[in-house]
């Protein structure tokens, strides 16, 4: 009966937040972006290209203003542009080089993930296989990157030393 009562009001909250998000659409108050899981598939493809500039500031400019990093090879969260910018600026001097390996992308109304894995290769011929999480958000006529997680492989962590 409890599991019933439960279910029910999730349910019923869900079912409100659907309503509400209907109404708002109808009313013109929110306007979805238009897009497609290769457009999705693109932004990581921004991203990377605006790796090979080696600049901080072309890669800081792929994430929204109050965008989330929470990086590959440190254990500090970036939680503003300034902290990001630090980040890449020590990341990119080993010229790094991603490629998706696999990835499940899903859209959403003014937001879409990108989550998957991916293998990073640097300037000194190494590796990093890693789990990857991007969130999207569409902000002033265009998609930037409100969340990105990172994270080494932890059975190739383990076995390669590397730490993060």
């Amino acid at each position: 009966m409890k599991k019933s009562l439960v279910l029910s009001a999730a349910l019923g909250v869900l079912s409100l937040t659907l309503a509400a998000g209907a109404l708002a659409q109808g009313s013109g108050a929110v306007a979805c972006a238009q897009t497609d899981a290769a457009q999705v598939s693109a932004l990581f493809d921004r991203w990377n290209s605006s790796l090979r500039t080696l600049d901080p500031d072309k890669v800081v400019a792929n994430y929204a203003p109050d965008g989330v990093l929470l990086p590959t090879v440190s254990n500090k969260p970036r939680t503003n542009p300034a902290e990001i910018r630090e980040y890449f600026v020590k990341f990119l001097k080993s010229k790094p080089q991603g490629k998706i390996d696999q990835r499940i992308i899903k859209i959403g109304c003014n937001v879409a993930q990108d989550v998957g894995t991916y293998t990073f290769r640097f300037k000194d011929g190494g590796t990093v296989h890693a789990r990857y999480t991007y969130v999207y958000e569409w902000v002033n006529g265009q998609w930037l990157i409100a969340h990105h997680h990172s994270s080494a492989m932890p059975e190739v962590r383990k076995q390669s030393g590397i730490s993060s």
